[in-house]
């Protein structure tokens, strides 16, 4: 017998504990879920009604709104609730669960953002075999392989850190359940899950980034090999939305799993960005700057007058 007791929940402390900042912070996370939600689900509507858009390319973009409606959703309620109760617990199992789905859903985007520079690539550099290359085959086997290899990685670490001990402490300076954040709160050795947390960091997301970072180092000189500016610049335009999505959420995610668990300020800014920010920017950045996109949702409205 462990001569400990066994904590059975615990307490988020987010934010702030200043009940008028907590009533902002409601309103306007409240307001950019919302935002979210409609954003991501219009994307995906205008996707779904519009037969120019079925493409690969739009195929692979409609999957990540669908993924950022999940991502979103996995941290955003919780933290909503936290924000109007003066309780803000959450059991040591539903901790977990939330820290497997933020892996999870986190890992699949890298994954599939990996696939969209795959996607843009094969476009810029073979566009005559485009169609042929990029087929619905082999598309479809693209989003599944990286929804499993993802929740495979997210299931590898949780159940790592289900041989962790927790008692004594009970506080998380955080606005949800994430593995670092746990470290400090458990009374058994953390090496392992620490060990399979930082190999999961570095193998699946750094992997992904290089990924990213030589396809576009050959779409670079893919670009440079084409004499017309016009097809330069139509050639760069297709790849602003991606490279922007890619910035937003490496430049959070990644070095929010990379740094020390501190409960800083700026540990939590990272982790907004990524899992708050981020969901709701996306359909915005791939909309905004799609010409494809704007001409679709005219059509629609066209089409429904």
């Amino acid at each position: 017998m462990r001569n400990h007791s066994v904590v059975s929940e615990f307490i988020l402390f987010g934010l702030s504990a200043d009940p008028k900042i907590e009533a902002l912070l409601f309103v306007l996370f409240l307001v950019i879920y919302l935002l979210t939600l409609m954003g991501n689900l219009m994307l995906l509507l205008v996707i779904r009604a519009d037969s120019y858009l079925h493409t690969p390319m739009y195929f692979f973009l409609g999957q990540l709104s669908f993924l950022d409606l999940c991502h979103s959703s996995v941290t955003v309620p919780k933290l909503l609730e936290n924000l109007l109760s003066e309780k803000k617990t959450i059991s040591v199992e539903g901790c977990l669960a939330q820290a497997f789905f933020v892996f999870a859903t986190g890992g699949t985007e890298s994954c599939l953002l990996t696939v969209m520079a795959y996607d843009r690539y094969v476009a810029i550099s073979s566009p005559l075999l485009y169609g042929q290359m990029m087929n619905r085959q082999l598309c479809m086997g693209l989003v599944w392989g990286s929804w499993s290899v993802a929740f495979l990685d997210a299931l590898i670490n949780i159940l790592v850190a289900l041989n962790l001990d927790f008692c004594g402490a009970q506080n998380i300076y955080h606005f949800s359940c994430e593995l670092p954040s746990l470290y400090p709160l458990s009374c058994s050795d953390v090496s392992a899950s620490f060990t399979a947390l930082l190999s999961s960091s570095l193998l699946h997301f750094f992997g992904n980034f290089l990924l990213i970072f030589f396809s576009y180092v050959c779409i670079l000189f893919t670009i440079l090999s084409i004499n017309a500016t016009t097809g330069r610049n139509k050639a760069f335009s297709t790849c602003s939305s991606h490279l922007t999505a890619v910035i937003f959420f490496y430049g959070s995610g990644l070095l929010r799993y990379l740094m020390p668990n501190s409960g800083s300020t700026q540990e939590l800014i990272f982790s907004l960005q990524y899992s708050v920010v981020t969901p709701m920017l996306n359909p915005l950045i791939y909309s905004l700057k799609n010409k494809e996109v704007k001409a679709a949702v005219r059509r629609i409205l066209r089409k429904r007058v």
